[in-house]
């Protein structure tokens, strides 16, 4: 077997083999700061650590499983022994995905990737979602970890079931037609366990994060570590056959040389999908609004997928709520939402208040399918001080307009796990640290962080407490009559998205839409269509009361095919949208509160009849 490690800071290099008989085996060095060996008899499963200039043992930075968590001994893994049956998966289109974000430790009771296995088929039949998007996996310290403290990129999270665990939970997503996403941390490593600083510069002090010492893209020395994770990418889509990559804060990532490395990292993930021949995204969660992550790289850009679209989020988080505390008092009121709706960007080159400064570029060229909207998502529901949901502090008629509009919308769907059905339990910020000064640390950031929203730090979870993960698990053996009427609502939004063409993700050129706001009454239409004729209008009622509007576009013969107030979904018949409307001048119509509603043209309905099997 070979091993081969980069090491610049060390000037001899050895590996030490913890088994029944340990020994000790010395690495020849080579160009580059490298150091490699061919070693016989090495079996998967084997324990092993580098030592470095014969005194400093440390884990593999490329390590494959830590078994014994951060600080133990690394394993050999044989890539080769899990046998895969997804032979003829060959991945499904981004515009294809109704996304569900899952947290492997809180998702079910046990916590492991193979206990999620059982639950496919209600995520598949009964949710209708078809990819899942899980938070980090890489090795992080202790049992309970969001996963954005991995310090261990290419080795798989031991207390959720380790290499074999991930495996045969892509296999299984992939036999049920289900893509599987995976969010990568390459801004930063946690700081309990992280010893890449040991071996190179793999950081610099050029740049600051949030979160720890910035990855050195750009500096001295800098080839290397662009070559480590980069392969950590490919590793991912290769070995574990993942589907799509979501990289986590790329505001985080600084990088200043010709070719960014989102860019490189991008056409190599695409590249090897060519060879593979599959599809695999890549997209990215950034806060910096700048459309050149998913332009193509012929006009400047990245050539990133997608992103994450945080505008959206804040404008219906505003309008739902009314919170305009932090980064939510750049937004206002149902303009903003519809600008997100209709432009992707809020902020594209505007003064925001919140930063002191203009912010954003344009989004305008962009394809609505470039971007992700959600209601939640584990940032905006862990960075609350209680963890807490909409479904606890909006009435549930509020959710059932929100999800509509997040589902219907011309962009790519996600979903918070347990969002589908309103899950009461919170998702708070958790921890297990070994290092009581780093614990004290995290508890005094998280406080800082939350100053901004008018938070008191007595009402912040200690992220440390066993319980505070605990309580952040779903409640599966319990479900109430609205929340089981808002999964068959949820259910029922994705079907109609999936056979009705001019509710896919838009392309601004085969299916397109326009928006329009009613701003006082907090009424929102969207008009979608499809480039054979097929037409859609999504009704969005905001309101708490009932408001009298008049229509004048979009004009048409409208049917309804869904109604949130239909009594199949918890819904009063007397609040029902009307059967039909006809918009051919000046229209006065009563809008429910908190309605949502889907009407198709007349010559929808019988396009879709002729049709032969869905989508």
């Amino acid at each position: 077997m070979r091993f081969r490690v980069w090491a610049p800071h060390a000037t001899s290099m050895a590996i030490r083999f913890l088994d029944d008989t340990p020994c000790t085996m010395p690495m020849e060095p080579e160009a580059g700061g490298y150091f490699h060996a061919a070693i016989a008899g090495v079996a998967a499963g084997s324990r092993y650590r580098y030592v470095l200039d014969g005194t400093i043992e440390r884990p593999d930075p490329a390590s494959r499983f830590q078994p014994d968590g951060v600080h133990g001994p690394s394993v050999v893994v044989d890539p080769h022994e899990f046998e895969w049956t997804d032979h003829i998966w060959r991945g499904l289109p981004m515009e294809d995905w109704i996304i569900y974000e899952l947290h492997v430790g809180t998702f079910t009771p046990e916590g492991t990737f193979e206990a999620i296995i059982p639950r496919l088929s209600y995520l598949k039949e009964t949710v209708g979602v078809t990819a899942i998007e899980l938070m980090p996996v890489a090795q992080f310290p202790g049992r309970r970890n969001w996963g954005y403290d991995g310090t261990y990129p290419f080795a798989v999270q031991a207390s959720y079931g380790g290499p074999g665990g991930l495996k045969r939970l892509v296999d299984a997503c992939h036999a049920m037609g289900m893509a599987v996403v995976l969010d990568v941390v390459y801004n930063h490593l946690g700081p309990e366990g992280n010893y890449l600083a040991d071996f190179g510069p793999y950081f610099t002090d050029r740049y600051k994060t949030p979160w720890g010492a910035a990855i050195n893209y750009d500096g001295p020395d800098s080839d290397p570590v662009r070559h480590y994770f980069i392969s950590n990418a490919l590793y991912w889509v290769t070995e574990y056959h993942i589907d799509g990559l979501r990289l986590d804060a790329v505001h985080g990532i600084y990088d200043f040389s010709p070719s960014h490395i989102l860019k490189d990292m991008a056409a190599a993930v695409h590249a090897q999908a060519k060879r593979l021949n599959r599809h695999i995204v890549v997209v990215a969660e950034s806060d910096l609004n700048d459309a050149r992550l998913i332009d193509r790289p012929s006009i400047g850009g990245c050539g990133l997928d997608g992103q994450w679209n945080d505008d959206f989020h804040h404008a219906l988080h505003v309008v739902l709520t009314g919170e305009r505390t932090g980064y939510y008092q750049d937004f206002y009121d149902l303009r903003d939402l519809a600008n997100a709706v209709r432009e992707g960007f809020v902020y594209q080159g505007h003064y925001s208040s919140y930063r002191r400064r203009r912010h954003g570029s344009s989004s305008r060229h962009c394809r609505p399918s470039q971007f992700i909207v959600f209601a939640q998502n584990h940032d905006q529901i862990g960075n609350r001080a209680r963890g807490d949901r909409l479904s606890t502090s909006l009435p549930c008629e509020a959710l059932f307009a929100a999800r509509a509009l997040v589902i219907l919308a011309p962009n790519i769907p996600l979903l918070f796990m347990g969002e589908e059905y309103g899950e009461t339990a919170p998702f708070h910020y958790f921890i297990e640290h070994g290092d009581s000064v780093l614990i004290e640390a995290v508890q005094q950031g998280r406080c800082r962080e939350f100053a901004h929203f008018g938070w008191k730090p007595e009402e912040i979870a200690d992220p440390q407490a066993a319980e505070t993960f605990e309580r952040s698990k779903l409640i599966w053996d319990r479900r109430t009559e609205w929340q089981l009427g808002l999964l068959r609502w949820t259910k029922a939004l994705i079907e109609l998205r999936r056979i009705i063409p001019s509710l896919r993700a838009g392309d601004n050129e085969i299916v397109r839409h326009q928006v329009y706001e009613f701003v006082d009454e907090a009424v929102l239409l969207v008009h979608r269509w499809f480039k054979n004729g097929d037409r859609s209008l999504l009704v969005c009622s905001f309101n708490s009361e009932p408001v009298k509007l008049t229509l004048t576009a979009p004009m048409g013969h409208w049917q309804k095919r869904l109604d949130a107030k239909a009594t199949e979904y918890g819904g009063r018949e007397e609040e029902a949208a009307p059967r039909e409307l006809v918009i051919a001048g000046r229209l006065p119509v009563t809008i429910a509160p908190y309605t949502a509603a889907v009407f198709t043209d007349q010559t929808s309905v019988l396009a879709e009849q002729r049709r032969l099997g869905p989508l």
